[in-house]
């Protein structure tokens, strides 16, 4: 499955808990908390100041390799 920036981030968290590591890299720390698990990845990105495209990125990389 390919990430893209309009998933939602509960959805990714369930399909591979492993992906968690890349939202608390760039300051999302709230992952348990119900609203920002159901924000789209670029929604996330715009309220932290992250570039979303090298966020996904790193997912897609990392699920690559699995």
């Amino acid at each position: 499955m390919k990430i893209t920036k309009d998933m939602i981030i509960g959805d990714i968290l369930d399909m591979e808990p492993g992906t968690a590591q890349f939202f608390l890299e760039m300051g999302m720390h709230c992952l348990g908390c119900p609203a920002s698990r159901g924000e789209s990845i670029e929604a996330a990105c715009a309220v932290h100041s992250a570039d979303c495209d090298a966020l996904i990125d790193k997912i897609n990389k990392y699920l690559e390799s699995k």
